[in-house]
């Protein structure tokens, strides 16, 4: 698609995938050369559109030759956010902006995964799974006992915050909660609060898409943020 045709672009706003691009992949992670490069595609439609404001994201665990890449083209240095600032959900991302967005009075918000849990939630949600290294003093509680990848096995207290949310679609990768001596999966309602949406935002698909959008969606809150800093909102 080109842009050119198209004149007086107030904004715009974007983010490549960053499964390529995140710590979480380890040493086979491709950087901008996966599934990332499509933020070529976002600099080409940028230097086409020429946009009063843009706004481009991604994570903050990406190495510094792919920071340093982005930074260059897309001329300006990140801003680092965390979600906890505004939502029970620890969800550090930069932000790429010509908005100048003051970043100083942010702090972790003193909210937790108990505040936007569900109390009665389908059976269906829970496992049997053995527990083990319980400690409800810790982030992180216990560990479920079945074969999955490590990070999949964590096991988060209500009291504390929750990791990341990342996409997926099945396969016990939803991230989990203890509730009493019992574990569970958090509920696509619960990712909705997580992100920043209003309640059932997402419920007109199967599950697994909604775990999987709000995996590789935005925290709502954040944008808000970011955007309340357009000069000509604030006239």
């Amino acid at each position: 698609m080109h842009f050119t045709k198209y004149k007086n672009i107030e904004l715009l706003i974007g983010g490549s995938p960053c499964q390529s691009l995140s710590i979480t992949r380890g040493e086979i992670r491709e950087n901008l050369h996966g599934k990332s490069k499509l933020f070529f595609e976002y600099v080409r439609a940028l230097n086409e559109a020429q946009p009063k404001y843009f706004l481009f994201e991604n994570v903050a665990s990406m190495n510094k030759e792919s920071k340093e890449i982005i930074s260059e083209l897309l001329g300006c240095e990140p801003i680092l956010i965390n979600s906890n600032c505004f939502v029970p959900q620890d969800r550090p991302r930069l932000y790429w902006t010509n908005i100048p967005v003051n970043t100083s009075n942010l702090q972790e918000c003193d909210k937790c995964l108990a505040d936007i849990m569900e109390k009665n939630v389908d059976e269906k949600y829970f496992y049997s799974y053995p527990l083990t290294n319980i400690n409800m003093d810790k982030q992180v509680c216990a560990i479920m006992d079945f074969k999955i990848n490590e990070m999949h096995k964590r096991i988060f207290n209500p009291k504390f915050k929750v990791h990341t949310l990342t996409s997926c679609v099945g396969g016990h990768h939803q991230k989990k909660v203890m509730v009493g001596d019992r574990a569970r999966k958090l509920i696509p309602l619960e990712y909705e609060r997580l992100q920043g949406l209003p309640d059932n935002y997402t419920d007109c698909v199967a599950n697994t898409h909604r775990y999987n959008t709000l995996g590789n969606g935005w925290t709502v809150d954040v944008i808000a943020y970011i955007l309340s800093f357009i000069p000509e909102l604030n006239q």
